[in-house]
């Protein structure tokens, strides 16, 4: 039996921040990158899954996020990343070309990146920015998973609807892209997204009673 090792996330730590992608930690060997709108929540959804209401800086004012900022899981070469939130307002359209060319760069290049975590404020989602991230993401063979943020604001029939709408939208890409609801507010959520966490940064662990080396499990 493959057992999954289980990442405690209230570890985490701030390592630095990275204006690109050379910049970027060498020694982190796994990563996910968080990526959002502005005010899709971000922060705060970092800030919850660590325990941490200070981790990730929050305002009122979007677009404050300009840095990629580096998070490590304890003292294991691996990491949360929030990257900075595409489409801010109130920007210099020079520093948010800058921005956005450095950006792609993070994503194209970075070869320690497992996986996306793509937040959507669940009363607006799919937007043309986050579909712009769902097809690069398709286009670079990098798993997505869909944090329908702010599920707290919309009643449980109307956030499953949503949630319903948006795994249809993304039906044809398989098993590339997940989709789920959550709330930083109030917590909902936050298993199912530890869970598509541990599975992308940690190896499946072999135990005793399964032979090392049989792909069945």
């Amino acid at each position: 039996m493959i057992a999954q090792e289980s990442l405690t996330y209230t570890n985490t730590q701030f390592v630095k921040s990275a204006a690109k992608l050379s910049q970027c930690p060498m020694e982190i060997e796994r990563e996910v990158a968080f990526a959002g709108r502005s005010n899709a929540g971000k922060s705060s959804a970092l800030n919850r899954l660590t325990g941490n209401k200070k981790l990730a800086r929050t305002s009122k004012t979007p677009g404050r996020t300009q840095l990629i900022n580096y998070f490590q899981i304890g003292d294991k070469p691996l990491a949360l990343v929030d990257l900075p939130g595409y489409g801010f307002a109130k920007v210099p359209l020079a520093v948010k070309n800058e921005w956005q060319r450095e950006l792609g760069n993070y994503l194209q290049k970075r070869d320690p990146l497992v996986g996306l975590v793509l937040l959507m404020d669940i009363r607006h989602p799919m937007k043309e920015f986050d579909m712009a991230m769902l097809d690069w993401a398709i286009e670079a063979g990098m798993p997505v998973h869909v944090l329908l943020t702010k599920a707290d604001k919309l009643k449980r029939g109307p956030a499953q609807s949503t949630m319903l709408q948006v795994k249809k939208a993304v039906k044809h890409l398989g098993d590339q892209v997940t989709v789920q609801t959550f709330s930083s507010l109030t917590g909902d959520g936050i298993d199912v997204l530890k869970k598509r966490l541990d599975l992308w940064l940690t190896a499946p662990e072999e135990t005793d009673d399964q032979p090392a080396g049989n792909p069945e499990a």
